[in-house]
């Protein structure tokens, strides 16, 4: 069940951190997703059906490696995204001759900006303490959807 829990973590993380791709995370579609994923594959591993408690816990458990796969992979992203964000906007600062200066003063922290300590923070916080309920959801999901039905016990006829 760990590499179930690892596999839904990693999805959750690495998507939610991807810069476009993360826009799908809105309702929570990754999230979610990762919990369905861990939970499936946990079904997968074991022959006994998952139970909604075993499945709640096992997308959970895949929310909380997702916050901290998010918080390592948005740090990267930062580091990599950064640089390219502070060019794009000094060329804009020297291109624009008639900006106004609200929006001129706003390009001129969007590098500093973007890899905030206190953004990390927050979004780690998001991740953990409000997105990992919904992997739980996606692992309730599974489990309630995909259950395998018991075999019926065998009895000897005599």
């Amino acid at each position: 069940m760990n590499q179930a829990v690892l596999l839904g973590g990693l999805f959750i993380g690495v998507l939610s951190a991807l810069p476009i791709v993360n826009v799908a995370n809105c309702c929570c579609v990754w999230i979610v997703g990762g919990g369905v994923l861990a939970a499936y594959f946990a079904q997968l591993e074991d022959p006994r059906p998952l139970s909604l408690v075993a499945g709640a816990r096992i997308g959970f458990r895949a929310g909380v490696v997702g916050a901290v796969v998010w918080l390592v992979m948005s740090l990267a992203v930062d580091i990599v995204m950064a640089p390219l964000q502070q060019r794009a906007a000094d060329m804009m600062l020297r291109s624009a001759t008639d900006m106004p200066p609200e929006v001129r003063a706003w390009l001129q922290t969007v590098g500093t900006r973007a890899a905030g300590p206190f953004r990390v923070v927050l979004g780690f916080l998001f991740q953990l303490c409000v997105a990992t309920p919904f992997a739980a959801l996606g692992g309730l999901l599974v489990a309630a959807l995909f259950a395998r039905e018991l075999p019926a016990p065998e009895h000897p006829e005599g």
